[in-house]
């Protein structure tokens, strides 16, 4: 059994919901706030067990622009630069099937750290200038 193809795709900019539709009959809405924070890229996810890196602020993330990878995955530029995540349709499935579950695993990881989902992302620590 192959995974589901999408037929339909719609950015809705002001709810901020991607619309996806599969070829199985579902149809997802999945917040662009919840692709965010789950992207697949290497930037969140890091590159190995425990050096994900958690994402906040995004609640009004926005999807400039989406790209198709292939035929298997969709590239989304979100407003606050990033790019980097190749979502698979099997990837964008789970999140819309088991939407609760990923915000509540969210919730979660936000409480353990002790950060607030709107607070501001670190800034990134680039090499740093000291002249002496």
């Amino acid at each position: 059994m192959s995974s589901p193809t999408p037929t339909a795709l719609t950015l809705h900019q002001a709810s901020r919901v991607l619309e996806i539709g599969f070829d199985d009959g579902q149809s997802f809405r999945i917040p662009f706030e919840l692709l965010r924070v789950y992207s697949p890229s290497a930037e969140v996810q890091g590159h190995g067990p425990g050096q994900e890196v958690l994402q906040t602020g995004k609640r009004n993330v926005l999807i400039t622009d989406v790209a198709m990878v292939g035929h298997y995955a969709l590239q989304p530029r979100f407003d606050d630069g990033h790019e980097s995540g190749l979502y698979t349709w099997a990837y964008l499935y789970d999140l819309g099937a088991r939407q609760a579950e990923h915000w509540a695993a969210y919730e979660a990881r936000l409480k353990l750290a002790g950060v607030d989902r709107d607070a501001p992302m670190p800034a990134k620590d680039g090499p740093s200038c000291h002249s002496h």
